[in-house]
């Protein structure tokens, strides 16, 4: 599938995915360093959901959590209540999202192996393509993305870096919801589909970390099962650390949806790197890539969160 602009300029929708997915660890590490709860948690806000929830939405100000759930899309709505607007009332998001500047620098210097690293010329190379790539992405319908555009660009390569994956991912994932709204899917469908996958978090992980209780996944699981979206392995008993049942799989029509979604995913996130052209994206998914592996090797992510892949 080939991706175009307004111009007629042309990439394949794969070149975009593989951009995207390199350049996405590059701003979600922050949600799982420990130097998000410390500084944030310096503020008063409770360590854990409420530091996350705050420090995502605090570009958006003050919002209700009618408007978090919104936006963060698969999160249960019960578990965003218990910490918005409530964050609010111990830190100001002005306060917030100048300390998550702080916590990015710190994070992102520590994962790529210190201060001499982060100032290697391809941390300022790969800034400067990101920012260049967001020069052409616009807000209509991307409430998420627009929040975060409306911060200004820090001067410090490291931290435009970090701001042009934060821009780039916020504006594919108001794009993904659209999708998924397209698809038919709830928040919580989309998680469960997303887990059948093999790809993301586990389904264990994905459950706990975005608050739905086993009734509500097992629920919800269930009408997927009707819908002919998924099934049960052949010969599950029910064992294997899935709460609702055994391990499921996506259908030959669940797979379908999943592909869809992803496809439209691309083509709605398709605009900054259609900008780019094919050269300077492939450069930009080369330096993402490497320095990706470097975070995760140096432990941004958790044992256990993501699942593995075949």
């Amino acid at each position: 599938m080939v991706s175009a602009d307004r111009s007629g300029s042309a990439l394949d929708a794969r070149l975009v995915s593989r951009a995207h997915r390199a350049v996405e660890p590059l701003h979600s590490h922050v949600y799982f360093a420990p130097e998000l709860d410390e500084t944030l948690g310096g503020l008063g806000l409770e360590p854990g959901r409420m530091v996350y929830f705050a420090g995502r939405a605090a570009p958006m100000g003050a919002v209700g959590p009618g408007v978090v759930t919104a936006t963060f899309c698969n999160f249960s709505p019960a578990l965003v209540a218990r910490h918005i607007p409530l964050a609010w009332s111990i830190a100001a998001p002005e306060q917030i999202v100048a300390s998550r500047w702080d916590v990015a620098r710190t994070a992102l210097t520590r994962l790529l192996g210190g201060a001499e690293a982060v100032a290697a010329p391809e941390v300022a190379e790969l800034a400067g393509l990101l920012r260049e790539a967001c020069t052409v992405l616009t807000p209509e319908a991307r409430p998420l993305y627009a929040a975060h555009a409306d911060l200004p660009w820090p001067d410090d390569p490291l931290l435009q870096l970090w701001h042009g994956a934060s821009l780039l991912r916020e504006y594919r994932g108001d794009g993904h919801v659209a999708a998924l709204l397209d698809a038919d899917l709830t928040g919580l469908e989309a998680l469960i589909t997303h887990t059948a996958t093999g790809r993301g978090f586990t389904a264990q992980a994905a459950r706990e970390l975005r608050g739905w209780t086993e009734q509500e996944w097992a629920a919800a699981r269930a009408a997927l099962v009707d819908r002919g979206l998924l099934r049960d392995h052949p010969g599950d008993t029910g064992e294997g650390g899935n709460p609702g049942g055994g391990d499921l799989a996506l259908t030959d029509e669940g797979v379908e949806l999943r592909e869809t979604i992803e496809a439209e995913t691309d083509l709605l996130s398709a605009d900054p790197f259609l900008h780019l052209g094919q050269e300077r994206t492939e450069r930009v998914v080369e330096l993402a890539r490497g320095m990706a592996r470097r975070i995760v090797g140096a432990g941004a992510y958790p044992p256990g969160l993501l699942a593995a892949r075949g």
